[in-house]
């Protein structure tokens, strides 16, 4: 028997030992026992992983551990395109945060999710920017039918988004949460200072955060502020310079009280 004839002979018991295990797989993928899945969920052929989502065993705790692996390919569209499969609230978030879900799959489940499980979503780091703004869309847009135990949450650990549709609501103890979350900016709360939605009570509270009250861009928004109780022009007004109090009173939406104040405690600074 030449050497080639004799390599052919070796290599085809070789490639039906191959695909009979292969096959084996996808047999024991489709009928193993809820225990036997989770092993069997580890597999890196594709194929197997598909097959073990027709396994009536499979259950969401198996797709929770599958959805924690990265490059699943098509097995994500798989899981999507069963409607049993994706029953499961914590599923659908899942398949939303993983880096390899298709963005029309993660766009389409997003608006299902709860309100916090979006909140997660925002700060995920690595999410896709497209999920992240559709998440926080979402949650700004759900914020005015939010009780206060739900918006102080928000509050607490919302991104700057979420905290300036917080700030334009004006609820004092929100506020007072939003003042000290690290992803509050300073353009949104300066914004909020100059609009008519920071009361005197809300300007008060800015006035007094210790995180806040020494920046001079947000002490100038307080004072130009018409609605700043009359004590905090006492507290920020000296040291001033004299072209902001000139500025100041210029200003038009300065009150009568106010620009006296200005004028009594800073009487160089008249015109």
């Amino acid at each position: 028997m030449s050497q080639e004839s004799s390599n052919e002979t070796t290599t085809m018991p070789e490639n039906n030992n191959i695909a009979l295990s292969q096959g084996a797989e996808l047999v024991e993928a489709m009928t193993a026992d809820k225990d036997r899945l989770f092993a069997v969920i580890q597999n890196s052929r594709e194929e197997v992983l598909i097959a073990a989502l027709r396994n009536p065993s499979l259950d969401h705790h198996h797709l929770l551990a599958l959805l924690k692996r990265r490059e699943l390919g098509s097995v994500i569209a798989a899981i999507y395109a069963s409607k049993r499969l994706i029953e499961a609230h914590s599923v659908r978030f899942a398949i939303v945060a993983h880096r390899d879900a298709p963005v029309h799959i993660a766009q389409t489940l997003l608006p299902l999710l709860y309100i916090f499980d979006l909140l997660k979503l925002c700060l995920i780091p690595g999410i896709l920017a497209d999920i992240r703004l559709a998440a926080e869309r979402k949650i700004v847009q759900q914020i005015p039918t939010q009780p206060l135990g739900n918006k102080l949450t928000l509050a607490r650990r919302g991104t700057a988004a979420i905290l300036e549709a917080l700030l334009r609501e004006g609820v004092q103890n929100v506020l007072e949460a939003c003042l000290d979350n690290p992803h509050l900016k300073e353009g949104s709360l300066h914004q909020f200072l100059t609009s008519s939605h920071a009361t005197a009570e809300a300007v008060s509270m800015v006035a007094r955060n210790s995180r806040w009250k020494s920046r001079p861009n947000i002490r100038l928004a307080i004072l130009k502020n018409p609605r700043t109780p009359l004590i905090w022009f006492t507290i920020f007004l000296p040291g001033l310079p004299s072209a902001t109090l000139h500025n100041l009173l210029a200003s038009p939406r300065l009150t009568f009280a106010q620009k006296g104040l200005v004028r009594q405690m800073h009487p160089n600074s008249q015109p």
